[in-house]
């Protein structure tokens, strides 16, 4: 790595990623690890841990810490064992997220709070935690997940879309707030990304839906976890400190068809 520019390098710098046990969180702290920073997942599955232990085979040592972010209080235990196996706090990466798929006359109230809970509660009570540490510090950079869906109304997944939308505000409403102390604040739209939770598109059932996106995409394809990897390293490194408040889409050129 001794080729990549300084103003994308991250050693010596600590990351958090939530939802880091899933496909999308282990790409992302697969990428900060490759670039020098030292990480820690937070995910509410089980095996985090076993997960954080497979990445630390690839080289620095990863940390698993166990968390319900849907809990605040879990939420701020995790981030402060998080930090303490850290050593410091220089980057959050907000990759938590559910679905919960119904159509909206029929929405359950719980499935309706969970993914609220989850994907915005979560992103906020989190990022809460860390704008504390980072004004104090006077630096940091918050990373949010956003979605296709902060720009869509998509169907059958309403609290989703709003949850989503939600975060492409949040991330603007924390940046106005924060930049000042320089903290930059600024979210991933990914496009239609290959991950189990997109996995009814491609059976059989599916395959018509799928097909429709698929003509949709000027890139011809779905992405993959790793093609959000480039655009996170912009937005965690010193290269993007002077953008703050964007929600940046990776898509294959969804948005803009």
């Amino acid at each position: 790595m001794s080729d990549v520019p300084l103003s994308f390098r991250l050693d010596g710098r600590k990351a958090i990623v939530t939802g880091g046990a899933g496909e999308i969180g282990i790409a992302l702290a697969q990428a900060l690890q490759q670039f020098g920073a030292d990480v820690a997942l937070i995910d509410v599955t089980a095996n985090t841990p076993v997960v954080a232990a497979e990445l630390s085979r690839e080289g620095k040592t990863v940390a698993g810490v166990v968390a319900d972010l849907a809990d605040p209080e879990a939420t701020k235990a995790g981030f402060d064992k998080a930090v303490a196996a850290l050593g410091g706090l220089d980057i959050l990466v907000n990759a938590a997220g559910i679905q919960r798929r119904n159509p909206a006359i029929d929405f359950p109230a719980k499935d309706w709070d969970d993914v609220m809970r989850v994907n915005l509660g979560g992103t906020f009570y989190i990022s809460q935690n860390a704008g504390r540490l980072m004004i104090e510090q006077r630096r940091g950079k918050i990373i949010n997940i956003a979605s296709m869906s902060s720009y869509f109304g998509m169907k059958f997944i309403s609290a989703y879309v709003a949850s989503k939308g939600g975060i492409m505000q949040l991330t603007k409403a924390l940046s106005n707030e924060w930049a000042e102390y320089g903290i930059q604040v600024n979210a991933i739209a990914p496009g239609f990304i290959r991950t189990r939770m997109n996995a009814a598109y491609f059976e059989p059932a599916g395959k018509e839906l799928h097909d429709g996106i698929t003509r949709r995409i000027p890139s011809g394809r779905w992405g993959l976890p790793a093609d959000l990897q480039g655009a996170l390293i912009f937005l965690a490194s010193p290269a993007s400190d002077y953008v703050t408040g964007v929600t940046l889409p990776v898509d294959g050129g969804y948005v803009g068809r």
